[in-house]
């Protein structure tokens, strides 16, 4: 029984924990950069956007006009004229109407701009993430990947769907306020802009101090989302080892960052707005105070101007309110921003942005070759040592070596889902490099260890490659591995495929990879440990099919069922990230190397059992 962790291991292993969800620091958060590039998104619709700002600066206009006409009311009801203020209400009124039908219009267009730049940014990344190299998903959080996607492209899109964009018209409101003021009574504007120090003081504390909240906002999403998809995926380890307890105690640390984080952002918030309400009721009320004291003296303020004044005093407020919220949330989306385009600037990337290297001439009948290939997956931890291999079309060639050796890496080279780290790599006599990696792929039909079954149906995981499934030949496929029958009883081709293929046993779900090996009829088949989760029975059943199919194809067999490497025309044996011996089944059993130790360590117990069922279906 080992030891309890000591405090220091604990405390090693949250910072290992916090490492690796942690997001790094990124630059400023306003970036004009960031705008120009989101312009790119957004500029195949500027024609809606232009109806939207067009809209923007109608209702900025219709919404001056509504003070004065207010004014006019009063002074109309002052003068007693019921005709002359039914006809000054009802023009108010129509303004009214008119400015929610504009306010309308000017919502959805921008809105509807949003919706469409975002779908489009969304639609980008998703892309990108087919065109980064495996080595990024390998060091890369799963929950960090999707908020990318998810949570900081819809705080892109708050820029549209919280209006942030009106503060253009918020602007030019604000101006035309001020001359309308200055205009009206200059000694009452200067009441209303004697408090603007007191504004700027407030807007440029919450801005410091908001733009820090709303970065840590982003990060946090982005660590609880990582957190949670990795729990998920993982739940059965954690209910095996009974570790809930341990993964709730992380989760809340994580949880409570993410809440401390919006508890501070809220709080600059809720400063801003009720500062500024604060000030701006002083005003209104500093500017009724005056206009009492004039009353009372020799020349009297006309009520008419003091209600009009105020409803300007109001607007003047309401920009500065708008335009401080506005910039809050520009700063979490400026923060989304960063990252999507962050992530979309890395230079990790799948083989399709490497150097094409020139096609070399190798040998007519090569199909598959390696020369002098070293890999690392970590840098100074070697785990192919300079391997040559080469395999002539039609031949099966096997790969076999303990865990480790480097067997599954030469498999990822040949569909260049890694770049080696030097030699070359060769698929029918052209360098993978010189290959674009979607025409490189298509000449491989890959039969993994660990199958991974989409959502969807029987055929539309068999069919995967094709947008139009063809039924006949994916009935086909399930009838030469012998699996038809079997389906058949589950409905056929069009029996549901759970999420991650749960209602299907991992020996279905074996099959159901041949069937879509067999209905990819690739010319090059990559078998990886592919028998690994099938019984005795059902890989006799599979072998048979697999020796018909494979005739007039290369086959690159890694596996460890003694049934398929005999068959194979020639052996590899890996150590150590090494090619130690090649030859037939006999030869290398004659040699009594490591293939042999091998053999006789796990083969003749598997060869044994063989025996024995035989014996039994023979009586």
């Amino acid at each position: 029984m080992s030891a309890p962790a000591t405090p220091t291991e604990r405390g090693r292993a949250a910072r290992e924990l916090r490492a690796f969800h942690e997001e790094k620091a990124l630059g400023k958060v306003y970036d004009g950069r960031l705008l120009r590039r989101l312009w790119t998104y957004v500029r195949p619709h500027r024609t809606v956007l232009t109806i939207s700002l067009v809209a923007l600066l109608v209702q900025v206009v219709l919404q001056l006009l509504q003070p004065l006409l207010m004014g006019e009311v009063v002074a109309r009801a002052a003068e007693k004229d019921p005709a002359l203020l039914l006809r000054t209400g009802a023009a108010l009124a129509g303004l009214l109407v008119a400015i929610q039908l504009v306010a309308f219009v000017q919502v959805y267009t921008m809105q509807l701009t949003g919706a469409r730049a975002m779908a489009d940014l969304r639609r980008d990344v998703f892309d990108f993430y087919h065109r980064l190299s495996l080595r990024y998903f390998d060091r890369t959080p799963v929950g960090r990947l999707v908020t990318r996607a998810t949570n900081d492209v819809d705080a892109v899109g708050e820029l549209f769907f919280s209006g942030v964009l009106n503060a253009f018209g918020d602007l030019v409101s604000l101006a035309a306020i001020v001359v309308l003021m200055l205009v009206l009574d200059w000694r009452l504007s200067l009441i209303t802009f004697a408090a603007m120090p007191v504004v700027g003081v407030l807007v440029d504390f919450v801005r410091r101090r908001s733009r820090a909240a709303y970065r840590d906002i982003r990060a946090k999403t982005a660590q609880l989302n990582a957190f949670l998809s990795e729990q998920v995926t993982g739940i059965a380890v954690v209910q095996a080892f009974a570790r809930e307890e341990q993964m709730a105690r992380d989760f809340d640390r994580i949880n409570a960052h993410y809440r401390d984080a919006n508890k501070r952002a809220v709080f600059y918030e809720a400063v801003l707005d009720a500062a500024i309400e604060m000030v701006s009721t002083l005003c209104l009320a500093s500017i009724l105070w005056w206009a009492g004291v004039q009353r009372l003296g020799a020349r009297p303020i006309d009520f008419a101007l003091v209600v009009t004044f105020t409803q300007y005093v109001r607007q003047f407020f309401q920009p500065i309110s708008l335009l401080s919220n506005r910039y809050t949330i520009l700063q979490s989306a400026m923060a989304g921003a960063e990252r999507v385009f962050g992530l979309l600037d890395e230079v990790d990337l799948a083989p399709g942005a490497l150097p094409v290297v020139p096609a070399a001439r190798p040998a007519p009948d090569e199909a598959i070759a390696l020369e002098d290939v070293r890999f690392e997956y970590k840098p100074g931890v070697p785990v192919l040592k300079g391997v040559s291999l080469v395999a002539r079309k039609g031949e099966k060639l096997a790969l076999v070596g303990a865990t480790g050796a480097g067997k599954t890496t030469v498999a990822s080279l040949l569909l260049r889902l890694y770049e080696p780290t030097s030699g070359s790599v060769r698929v029918l006599g052209k360098d993978v490099r010189s290959y674009d990696p979607r025409e490189l792929r298509h000449l491989f039909a890959v039969v993994p260890q660990d199958v991974f079954l989409f959502p969807g149906t029987v055929l539309s995981n068999i069919a995967m490659a094709d947008a139009e499934p063809d039924r006949e030949r994916a009935r086909r496929a399930l009838e030469r591995i012998g699996a038809w029958e079997l389906f058949e009883r589950r409905g056929g081709l069009d029996a549901p495929v759970d999420e991650r293929g749960a209602n299907f046993s991992a020996g279905e779900a074996q099959l159901l990879a041949f069937a879509r090996a067999l209905y990819r009829d690739a010319p090059i088949l990559l078998l990886d440990e592919a028998t690994a989760s099938i019984d005795s029975e059902t890989e006799a059943r599979l072998q048979r099919a697999l020796d018909a199919v494979l005739e007039g194809r290369t086959a690159l067999v890694i596996a460890h069922r003694l049934s398929t490497i005999r068959a194979a025309d020639r052996i590899a044996v890996f150590h150590r990230g090494e090619v130690v011996e090649t030859g037939t089944h006999e030869e290398l059993l004659a040699r009594g190397g490591i293939y042999a130790a091998l053999y006789r360590l796990q083969f003749s117990r598997q060869e044994r059992e063989a025996e024995r069922d035989g014996e039994r279906a023979s009586g």
